[in-house]
């Protein structure tokens, strides 16, 4: 049908909203318009007692921003006979009355006839869409699915699937890329994320953001697209970061790497990525629009054998926590800024340098040299602060819930294991310093720690490598007790300034990411 008049260059934010009544919706798209919504898609049968003629009338009349009509009369599988009928004549209503964006199911899209178009007042446009329920095992190829929206002359195409995994939404991506003709795909669900955050590298006409207090599962706030994200700056040349993790959605990663990355003119996007299979998910990211990651739990010492070349500290821990695709040949560089990161701000606290990435080595003597050292996990952070605390000079005794593995690093760093079930009962020296490297207190289950509350006054230190939130419980005790605390934001600052530094082969800004950690975390 020719170009889409209304649709710009650069992607749209489209708000989707659903409510019993037609005033919360037009409230609802005032609120979206507010926090920078392009548009909103307004399910209509979201509306209790929907009246076809009545409610579209009051809403595209009141519409303060386009909208997009979608109506799903038929849910969880019941098709009753007229049902597509109905459906078919509410979205025509719809055209009539003037909606920007009307979307057709593929079952009923043929129906919608060119002379129905000829009645659209304005320059409404037709949305089909098709659910494809997995993008892996379908019996159906992806381009046989798009061929079939195309025969109906849409003037955009709607594809949405539900990823199982990460590595199914590469097809989408593909065909955002590839695709003739405007486009919508993306998967929902928090495996999906990344195909809303992405979207507009790869040629997406639309994502979705929610409007702030109402969460959509998979689907970031408007507010993070435009400020977070600034999906406008993205292009081609965007170079995509991301968060490896499992759990990822308590990552905010995000908040800090993409407003330095704009800060020094940078063209990358740094994203969540929640991974299943890392073997899958390296084979089908391979390309070099996917330039580096941070690696999260539980993936720190699983990465190491994904990687083709190990900067020997991170070798020596047996820990990656940053990889760098390296432009020249395409090869996996792992690296580890966690040590140093974690092992400096203990220092620096001790001796009161807490500004600034004061690196422990460059002391005569560190503070930590023949301190206890008590350190609660053995994976991949636990491991970073192992090594470091060894090279200090340190006396490391490890608990973690798998003894085999807390003997192994104890082994490692000429240090000792303890069972965990020990740990509510172990009494340490005076003085000693207490490292939490578990997920023990952190977002959404604050409310534990990993030690006896008693023995904290014992402890000069503690540091809680959990950043979400700021303040744990466990820093909150150990600081009534009267012990110096360490929160793991200023080693996430100083680990992300480590990996900012690989990703972009600059110096970090600093003060400019200090200033967003005390704002935003």
């Amino acid at each position: 049908m020719g170009s889409v008049g209304l649709l710009k260059n650069t992607t749209m934010v489209c708000a989707p909203l659903m409510a019993p009544s037609v005033e919360e919706l037009i409230n609802g798209m005032y609120k979206a318009k507010a926090q920078g919504a392009d548009l909103v898609e307004i399910r209509l049968d979201s509306i209790k007692d929907f009246n076809p003629q009545k409610d579209l009338e009051i809403l595209l009349t009141n519409k303060p921003l386009p909208v997009l009509i979608v109506y799903r009369p038929i849910w969880e599988g019941y098709n009753l006979e007229g049902d597509d009928d109905k459906q078919l004549e509410t979205l025509r209503l719809a055209t009539e009355l003037g909606a920007d964006y009307v979307d057709f199911e593929l079952k009923i899209a043929y129906d919608f006839k060119k002379e129905d178009r000829k009645n659209c007042r304005g320059s409404s446009k037709m949305i089909v869409s098709c659910y494809v329920e997995n993008l892996i095992s379908s019996k159906e190829d992806l381009s046989d699915v798009v061929a079939r929206i195309q025969s109906t002359e849409a003037d955009i195409i709607k594809v949405v699937t539900d990823a199982t995994d990460i590595t199914e939404l590469s097809k989408l991506f593909q065909l955002l890329s590839h695709c003739q003709v405007p486009v919508i795909a993306y998967s929902i669900g928090e495996r999906g994320l990344i195909s809303q955050l992405l979207g507009p590298k790869f040629g997406g006409v639309l994502v979705y953001g929610s409007i702030e207090g109402n969460p959509v599962p998979g689907v970031p706030t408007i507010d993070h697209l435009r400020n977070a994200y600034k999906i406008e700056d993205m292009d081609a040349d965007t170079k995509v970061f991301g968060l490896i993790s499992k759990p990822v959605s308590h990552s905010k990663g995000p908040l800090l790497h993409n407003p330095t990355f704009r800060h020094v003119g940078y063209n990358g996007i740094y994203v969540p990525m929640l991974v299943d299979d890392l073997k899958e998910f390296f084979r089908v990211y391979s390309s070099p629009d996917f330039a580096g990651y941070s690696v999260g739990i539980p993936y720190k010492e699983a990465v190491v054998d994904f990687c083709d070349e190990v900067h020997p500290l991170a070798q020596s821990i047996g820990a990656v926590n940053t990889i760098v695709r390296r432009p020249s040949d395409g090869k996996l560089i792992g690296y580890n800024t966690d040590c140093e990161a974690s092992i400096t701000a203990i220092e620096d606290a001790l001796t009161l340098k807490v500004n600034g990435w004061t690196n422990g080595s460059a002391f005569h003597s560190s503070p930590l040299s023949g301190k206890l050292f008590v350190l609660v996990g053995a994976g991949g952070a636990g491991r970073a602060l192992a090594f470091g605390a060894k090279t200090r000079g340190a006396r490391i005794i490890i608990f973690d819930i798998d003894l085999s593995r807390a003997k192994a690093l104890a082994e490692a760093v000429s240090g000792e294991a303890q069972p965990f079930e020990n740990l509510p009962s172990f009494q340490p020296d005076s003085g000693a310093i207490l490292a939490n490297a578990t997920p023990i207190g952190m977002h959404p289950n604050t409310d534990r720690i990993p030690v006896a509350e008693a023995t904290l006054r014992d402890y000069r230190v503690v540091f809680d490598a959990v950043y979400n939130p700021r303040m744990t419980t466990l820093l909150k005790a150990a600081e009534a007790a009267g012990a110096i605390t360490v929160s793991g934001v200023e080693m996430f600052l100083r680990q992300a300034m480590g990996q900012f530094n690989l990703f972009t082969g600059d110096k970090a800004p600093e003060e400019f990411m200090r200033e967003i950690i005390m704002a935003k975390f």
